[in-house]
């Protein structure tokens, strides 16, 4: 098996505001494994959900490190190039590129698209949520109109743990509210309250119809999620808290759902091993996502007839996107009929 790695940036066309930062643009990393003449394509992007960020040098070096490593293999040997990426301690988002790759690889060999070679059934998925970053009131009721034209979504995610304070997070969403009266709405703090804050802000968005919270809390404080749970009359999910399978066992008695991203969990493999997890501990299902492009939201795609809550929206937000995959269909993120991924190079990228 023979590996490719091309950089390429991407720019956004609304720039995103979290609470640990702004982003623009992102250099990505496009994956390719060849085999018999025939190549999967696969796709990571940096993130920085904990104290060590996966920048796109780090990921890049860990590709290059990988490559003399999975020479001898083939993309049928996925248990196997698993053991070794692991051992030899790739970062995640390198893991994932090269898992969704041989899964791409695989559904060409056999020439069906992987939602229809794992048996799923695309009328399931549900509309995907689009992202309004932490702004001023104004800025966020000119951005919910931007995405109301462009998109015409049928939910929204708003970004809250204003570094201003809980105040400044109330008037943003009663900015929002007021702009997109008849939109459900979740709210996704990225771990930027206190335990007390929290608290406040979850009986507060209760009032005003939030569907759920995210994150509220920051990574390491996984043992205050067990009083806020008891506090909130909103359903708590985890992302930054919640990487792979192993961690939704101990987070299970706390929350209500989890955030799977290919970035954090490492591919299409590990995302089905959460999937299966979750579901065995009654816990709800949401797919999400960086700075990525189509690339990765429709390896994505492929498994979200199994998710409860889509936010698989960054794509829409590129201007300069090179792939072309999964399409929005009212509000929904469609995967095609295409073997494998279903992606394709844009025709200028070509």
């Amino acid at each position: 098996m023979r590996i490719r790695v091309q950089p390429f940036t991407v720019h956004k066309r609304f720039a995103l505001t979290i609470s640990r930062g702004t982003t623009a643009q992102s250099t990505n990393l496009w994956v390719t494994v060849i085999q018999d003449e025939l190549e999967g394509w696969g796709e990571a992007s940096p993130f920085a959900a904990d104290q060590q960020p996966q920048t796109s040098e780090r990921i890049l070096a860990d590709l290059q490190r990988a490559m003399p490593l999975l020479e001898q293999f083939s993309p049928l040997d996925q248990q196997a190039i698993e053991q070794v990426l692991r051992k030899a301690e790739i970062g995640s988002a390198a893991r994932a590129a090269l898992d969704v790759a041989m899964h791409d690889w695989l559904g060409k060999r056999v020439g069906l698209p992987l939602w229809q070679l794992w048996g799923l059934d695309c009328s399931r998925i549900v509309p995907t949520s689009v992202t309004i970053g932490i702004n001023t009131p104004e800025a966020a009721r000119a951005r919910v109109r931007d995405w109301l034209d462009f998109a015409a979504p049928k939910t929204l995610k708003v970004k809250l743990g204003n570094p201003a304070g809980i105040e400044a997070d109330r008037a943003m969403l009663l900015a929002i509210r007021e702009e997109a009266p008849s939109q459900p709405i979740s709210v996704d703090a990225n771990g930027g309250w206190s335990l007390a804050d929290a608290v406040k802000m979850c009986d507060w968005l209760a009032e005003q119809q939030v569907t759920y919270v995210e994150q509220p809390l920051a990574k390491g404080q996984e043992a205050d999620l067990s009083e806020l749970n008891q506090q909130s009359p909103l359903p708590l999910f985890v992302d930054e808290s919640c990487w792979t399978s192993h961690d939704i066992v101990r987070l299970a008695d706390r929350v209500q759902g989890i955030n799977i991203k290919l970035m954090k969990c490492g591919g299409l493999t590990e995302a089905r091993r959460m999937v299966h997890t979750a579901q065995a501990c009654g816990l709800q299902i949401m797919f999400g996502c960086y700075s990525d492009s189509s690339l990765a939201n429709t390896a994505l795609a492929q498994l979200s007839p199994l998710a409860d809550r889509l936010d698989l929206d960054s794509q829409l937000n590129l201007v300069d996107d090179p792939f072309a995959g999964a399409t929005l269909q009212d509000g929904r993120v469609m995967p095609n009929d295409r073997p494998g991924l279903g992606v394709q190079r844009h025709a200028a990228n070509a």
